[in-house]
């Protein structure tokens, strides 16, 4: 095993593109940007998400992240955390575009600040607003299987169900609808936001999930980058289970040794 948290020939591919990291990570709230990249190390991560109107990727007065978390080794998914609008969404967006020709995206339009709750009908106009100008959007989006499947009808290259709340750490609350979204999509399917723990991560991916997005989880732990060593390998742990397929769930008990030839 390498350091990515697949196999080299158990991969997944959004627009295009191909990894072998089924983990990605996000670049908030961690003491400094020394710590954020050691920890993205440890999650084995391809693809770090960035908040564009929190980063400091342009002005070199300031420390900055890409000397930190290299752009050659990460591939970077400037998000739109923190907007509450279409318009400020794709403002946000074209800013990416202009600052490091970034057209993978992740959409992201909240619906009030206590929730942060997607708002979905602002989401859906804003993904319509980003495909006519060519960007390739994986969309943040509620647990709701018919909205999922709007937004892949109107471009979304992947949807990405949250578990539970932002920063709250309570784990997927609903798998009903997860397995529902997992099991209609034709595009890759990502938990984010609301995974707590490892044992969080190794459910979303024995469901099915093709990936799995957090922040708050690693970068909140006592130990960031302990915690990010575990997501790893629980990544890997679910992903694997989720490829064996478990056994059936039984009401009864069934012997695990054969009954014929008894002493």
């Amino acid at each position: 095993m390498d350091g990515t948290t697949h196999t080299q020939d158990d991969t997944w591919t959004v627009a295009g593109r191909t990894f072998t990291s089924r983990l990605i990570v996000g670049t908030g709230k961690y003491k400094d940007y020394a710590e954020n990249a050691a920890a993205a190390e440890a999650a084995g991560a391809q693809i770090v998400t960035v908040a564009l109107r929190r980063v400091n990727l342009s002005d070199p007065s300031q420390q900055m992240l890409v000397d930190y978390v290299k752009p050659d080794r990460f591939t970077y998914l400037p998000n739109t955390a923190g907007c509450f609008t279409g318009e400020e969404a794709v403002r946000t967006l074209r800013l990416a575009r202009e600052a490091g020709g970034w057209d993978l995206v992740k959409l992201e339009v909240l619906s009030d600040p206590k929730l942060l709750y997607p708002d979905m009908e602002e989401t859906l106009r804003a993904l319509k607003m980003l495909i006519s100008e060519g960007f390739q959007v994986m969309v943040y989006c509620t647990d709701d299987p018919v909205y999922a499947r709007k937004l892949e009808d109107a471009g979304a290259c992947a949807v990405m169900p949250l578990a539970a709340p932002i920063g709250s750490g309570m784990g997927i609350l609903n798998k009903v609808n997860i397995g529902l979204i997992i099991e209609q999509a034709k595009v890759p399917v990502l938990v984010d936001a609301g995974l707590g723990t490892a044992s969080d991560a190794a459910i979303a991916m024995e469901m099915g999930c093709d990936a799995v997005l957090m922040n708050t989880a690693i970068s909140d732990a006592r130990d960031p980058v302990r915690m990010a060593t575990a997501m790893k390998h629980a990544v890997i742990a679910g992903r694997q289970a989720f490829l064996a397929g478990r056994m059936p769930r039984r009401v009864y008990g069934d012997p695990s040794s054969p009954q014929s030839g008894l002493i």
